[in-house]
């Protein structure tokens, strides 16, 4: 299995990145910071930039220990460019750019590592034997890069302000390359190990596991276990890692003590792997739905392509046939996507978005299922039935998600968001709900069209998809920020030309961190319990953090209170003589009279209601 030639693999390379872009990078800040974790991260990361304090990074007055800096450290870079106001008005472009360019790094590091190391058909010859060549390895690679890169989640985490999108992207980085290393021996084997670095500065040791445990379940299932360790020599490889990570851990954990140690290592970490928390409690087969979601609508493929690169099993627990090194990549990402699924899968918390590490195997196995299918000529009969099958039903797939949207009228006014409320409305009429509709609908033309030329099947069912992403996706994207994220851009707007100096801001009921981060001033948020006053009226007096300092009611007689309408109406809100300065969708700017603040709490008290808010919250902001 030849490398293609090197001009064609350029070609084919700078073919993925443009629809790496259009997928990632067009109008990347055209839409506001989604609530409610991006505007912690963006936050931290404009800090850093704007007081020159690298090391730790704080939110709204208070150090945020929730994940390693690197993340933060390239939004950072772009937050400290100049002219902001200009091409970053929103600030999402600066926050959003990690997460682009991981996901569009690693398209292209899954159409060049098929493109030098093309795969033969899932049906390979023993490893004595030459395995069949494969059939165009170019279209292979292409539609492994599309799989991962329209994948729901890739699309959803690679446009978001957090860290998920350039932690699974170091690490599939990582895995390719401890792959190519055992797959070629003129790789250098420690390539892999510094990237992993990076991986643990960006999201913690999780990433060490990860890799862990792929390379083990890789080199069960090659039985090549001695052979991998010698090329890829782990232990001299996590040194490297060691140092690459390690310093940073060690300048914090000196800079910042007990309080570090126990939110980072023993919260974020141990703790959302052994116990439930944020109430994130699912069951144990929660992924593998999440696993056939993330690859629609191809998930049939997924299923087949795991199935055929596992392989038939004997007795001893070991596969039948051993796979040549070069022609082993479906077994490394079949390695890869378990090891995922078994880790994710024991641990107590369980996100979607741990799933996206994942991911790009996911991809991998896609594309070489559908290169297995093109096996045995025109008709594309080479393939197993229940194969044919799984086509099929990523065809009826894409068509029934074209028929819905055709169909959205009859659903449009079932939809009932508070925060939205007008959302219905909006998307009613819209010429956008069509177009989308005829976008997936071009799909399913296309692969029913070309469902007997195997070579271009899959390719020509991705590409109206592709135009769906600017087309459709995005302006849908835009009209859900309209409608949520301006109204809390304006509430900050009003707190900047509203505040008096020194009045401070709380923020009661529906908790949006973008207030912070628009409004740059800290907030004291308050949930919708009847807690909220006392604990409002104790923090105004006792609560210090970086820009809130204590105050008397005599000393500074007002707050500024942003309030959702549907908590404005509970009677220990409603009866505090509160002045309206502003509305903006759902909320209310209120100027609130501390004293009478004072004397509500004071009758609260007395019916037996007490504050909690010094009580211990690891993810406070």
């Amino acid at each position: 299995m030849t490398a293609l030639p090197r001009r064609l693999r350029r070609r084919l390379l700078l073919i993925t990145l443009l629809l790496g872009l259009a997928l990632y990078a067009w109008q990347l800040g055209s839409t506001g910071l989604v609530d409610e974790t991006p505007p912690l991260f963006a936050a931290s990361a404009r800090a850093m930039a704007e007081t020159g304090d690298w090391l730790i990074p704080r939110v709204n007055g208070l150090p945020r220990y929730d994940k390693p800096p690197l993340v933060y450290w390239l939004m950072g870079l772009v937050y400290a460019l100049p002219g902001q106001e200009q091409w970053n008005p929103l600030g999402t472009w600066a926050a959003r750019f990690p997460s682009a360019l991981a996901a569009i790094g690693v398209m292209l590091a899954l159409a060049d590592t098929l493109l030098r190391w093309p795969q033969p058909p899932f049906q390979a010859a023993p490893a004595n034997a030459s395995p069949p060549a494969p059939e165009r390895p170019g279209l292979t690679a292409l539609t492994a890069a599309l799989a991962f890169g329209l994948s729901p989640l890739a699309l959803a985490w690679g446009r978001t302000a957090v860290s998920d999108s350039l932690f699974s992207g170091l690490v599939a980085l990582a895995l390719l390359l401890c792959w190519q290393a055992y797959a070629d021996p003129a790789r250098r084997w420690w390539l892999p190990w510094p990237v992993l670095g990076l991986a643990v500065l960006t999201k913690g040791p999780v990433a060490v596991v990860l890799l862990g445990i792929t390379l083990l379940l890789f080199g069960w299932l090659q039985a090549d276990i001695g052979g991998l360790w010698r090329r890829l020599r782990p232990l001299r490889g996590l040194a490297l890692t060691a140092l690459v990570a390690l310093p940073w851990y060690l300048m914090a954990l000196h800079h910042e003590g007990r309080p570090f140690w126990d939110s980072f290592f023993g919260y974020h970490n141990l703790q959302r792997f052994t116990e439930v928390v944020n109430r994130h409690l699912q069951p144990w087969w929660f992924f593998l739905p999440v696993m056939l979601v993330a690859s629609l609508p191809v998930s049939p493929l997924l299923v087949v392509g795991l199935t055929r690169a596992i392989g038939p099993l004997r007795r001893s627990w070991f596969p039948t046939l051993p796979q040549p090194p070069a022609a082993s990549l479906a077994r490394f990402a079949a390695s890869w996507l378990l090891a995922v699924l078994l880790f994710f899968t024991a641990a107590a918390t369980k996100l979607p978005s741990y799933w996206l590490p994942a991911t790009p195997a996911a991809a991998l196995l896609i594309a070489l299922a559908a290169q297995t299918a093109w096996a045995g000529g025109r008709g594309g009969g080479g393939g197993r039935p229940w194969e044919r099958w799984a086509w099929d039903l990523s065809l009826l797939l894409v068509t029934g998600l074209g028929v819905a949207f055709l169909l959205a009228p009859l659903w449009l006014p079932l939809i009932n968001d508070p925060e939205m409320p007008t959302l219905a409305a909006a998307l009613d009429g819209s010429p956008l709900v069509p177009l989308v509709a005829a976008c997936w609908l071009l799909a399913a033309l296309l692969g029913w069209l070309c469902r007997r030329r195997p070579a271009l099947r899959l390719l020509a069912l991705q590409l109206p998809l592709v135009l769906f992403v600017p087309a459709g996706l995005l302006p849908l994207w835009s009209v859900g920020d309209r409608l949520r994220g301006e109204p809390v851009r304006r509430m900050a707007a009003a707190l900047q030309r509203e505040g008096r100096p020194g009045e401070p801001v709380a923020m009661v009921g529906v908790l949006k961190p973008s207030l912070h981060y628009y409004g740059r001033r800290v907030v004291l948020y308050e949930g919708i319990g009847v807690e909220g006053p006392i604990n409002l009226a104790e923090r105004l007096r006792r609560e210090r953090r970086v820009g809130q300092q204590p105050s008397t009611p005599e000393a500074q007689p007002t707050v500024l209170v942003v309030i959702d309408q549907t908590t404005s109406r509970a009677p220990f809100w409603r009866h505090l003589g509160a002045t309206e300065i502003e509305t903006a969708g759902v909320y209310r700017l209120w100027r609130l009279d501390r004293r009478r603040l004072e004397a509500s709490v004071a009758q609260l008290r007395r019916n037996g209601f007490a504050s909690d808010w010094q009580a211990p919250r690891p993810e406070r902001y």
